[in-house]
């Protein structure tokens, strides 16, 4: 079976976009859909030898709390620009200490906080043990960090297993 589906996550994602894309359920649009759902995966496969073992019933709320998070921080962010005089801001540079090992839980984590209003991944350390984040509002800088963590690298560790 991983043979023939080696990346089944992909491959229910490329089947999804594919129909969304051609903007038309009929039968034809889901069996092709379906073929390169199937073929995608099974070229690329050589390309993720390591590949992590991803657990998607915790991805899906992982995936609620972070549109929850950007809709929040939207209006956050709106806020801090309409009534916040600029002598107010108080924008920092955050360090963020990784216990994520693998590099596709640092991309999601690293991609999480970017798609955060208000916020901006900017660089991994060479080792891998640091994200730096630039944020445009954190009076305190350490408890913007401990959020982080707590918020999304805790459940990024059970995702990413």
């Amino acid at each position: 079976m991983n043979r023939i589906v080696p990346h089944p996550g992909l491959s229910l994602l490329l089947v999804l976009m594919w129909v969304v894309m051609v903007n038309d359920l009929t039968f034809g649009t889901l069996f092709l859909g379906i073929v390169f759902g199937l073929a995608v995966p099974i070229f690329t496969a050589p390309w993720w030898p390591e590949r992590p073992a991803v657990r998607f019933a915790p991805a899906l709320g992982y995936l609620a709390i972070v549109a929850w998070d950007i809709v929040i921080a939207n209006f956050h962010v709106a806020a801090i620009i309409l009534f916040k005089p600029n002598r107010n801001l108080r924008p920092a540079w955050l360090t963020i200490p990784l216990e994520l090992t693998t590099p596709e839980a640092i991309t999601v984590f690293a991609g999480t906080i970017s798609l955060t209003p208000g916020t901006v991944s900017v660089d991994v350390s060479a080792c891998g043990n640091y994200l730096l984040v630039h944020a445009l509002h954190a009076p305190d800088p350490a408890a913007e960090v401990a959020k982080a963590k707590q918020r999304y690298e805790a459940r990024l560790k059970e995702i990413f297993r």
